[in-house]
């Protein structure tokens, strides 16, 4: 990141921790109710003695993480189904152009009338045949190729051998799906966590992010032809689909062993750090730091104290010879 990035950066996390408090507030009474005793989400969260994170090395960049820290991205993933008939028809009738699956996810059921019009139009200006996940009015401009429907099979569809390109929000479980499957992305991040996921995508070379605010249909268009076109995205979606499938294990097993690890040792405490019990002025050293800079202080300030006191003498021997000359 740029210095600019990385203070942003710092700002984000800073904005999302007081964020996060305020949501958590009812949680926090939860809690404090279930206990019966004063308590946090954070602090029962801090208790935890292993973390399933949703993610993997394909995903992530690299940084050191601790030890009760076990990633299982992927673990929903698994090879497609036939599709229905219907769709396999739709999906067939493509022909050598393939087709793009367009989905934002399941809180995301319909457009503004405006926006599904401008989608619409774009989607009709590809040769490839589009499924696209919507249960809002037909928009206006809806061409021939595209198909609506309320619901996908959308594993099994990012694993038919003709998709060219999934057009997604940037949820986690969809990327996913698309990773294992192999399948370049067009990213339409909307909220939450999403425009971070399709960033780290985007780092990857396997996606083209859009913004959903000032989105326009050439701008729609462009970005779905560079996708589907560039042969760099498949290539480098094939690569991360290989490095999801190697593991010694599945993300699913990994998740059940050491759920049960857990369960086998009463816990994991030996996996635990040491700084959730530390306070936040101790866990960021500020109170070293606070010692360290009273002792430079102290030390400069006896210091230039000597210094003082030399001149002082110096001038003051000065001052004798002179009168005594």
């Amino acid at each position: 990141m740029s210095f600019t990035e990385r203070v942003q950066n710092f700002l984000y996390t800073f904005m999302y921790d007081w964020v996060c408090k305020w949501l958590w507030r009812d949680w926090d009474s939860y809690y404090s109710e279930a206990l019966g005793e004063p308590t946090t989400l954070c602090e029962t969260m801090g208790k935890a003695d292993i973390w399933l994170i949703r993610t993997y090395w394909d995903f992530e960049f690299p940084r050191p993480f601790l030890p009760n820290f076990v990633f299982v991205g992927g673990l929903h993933c698994q090879p497609a189904n036939p599709l229905p008939q219907e769709m396999e028809e739709f999906v067939q009738s493509s022909g050598e152009h393939g087709i793009v699956v367009f989905s934002l996810g399941s809180m995301i059921k319909n457009l503004t009338t405006e926006k599904a019009d401008l989608v619409a139009e774009a989607l009709g200006k590809i040769p490839q045949k589009v499924l696209w996940r919507y249960a809002g009015e037909k928009p206006k401009t809806l061409a021939s190729n595209t198909k609506l429907y309320k619901w996908l099979p959308q594993n099994d569809l990012l694993g038919h051998p003709k998709t060219r390109v999934f057009i997604t929000h940037g949820g986690t479980n969809g990327i996913y799906e698309a990773i294992y499957h192999g399948v370049p992305m067009l990213g339409i991040p909307l909220f939450a966590d999403q425009p971070d996921n399709m960033a780290h995508m985007k780092a990857k070379g396997v996606a083209v992010v859009v913004n959903f605010a000032t989105l326009s249909t050439q701008e729609l268009v462009v970005a779905l032809n560079t996708v589907i076109n560039d042969t760099r995205y498949k290539e480098n979606a094939v690569k991360l689909s290989i490095i999801q499938r190697d593991q010694p294990m599945s993300p699913l097993e990994r998740s059940v062993y050491w759920i049960e690890f857990v369960m086998r040792h009463g816990g994991a405490k030996h996996l635990r750090p040491a700084a959730h019990s530390l306070s936040w002025y101790q866990y960021h050293c500020l109170d070293v730091v606070a010692f360290l800079g009273a002792c430079v202080a102290v030390f400069l300030y006896l210091l230039t104290k000597c210094c003082l006191s030399c001149c002082r003498i110096c001038r003051g021997t000065k001052v004798e010879k002179e009168k005594t000359q």
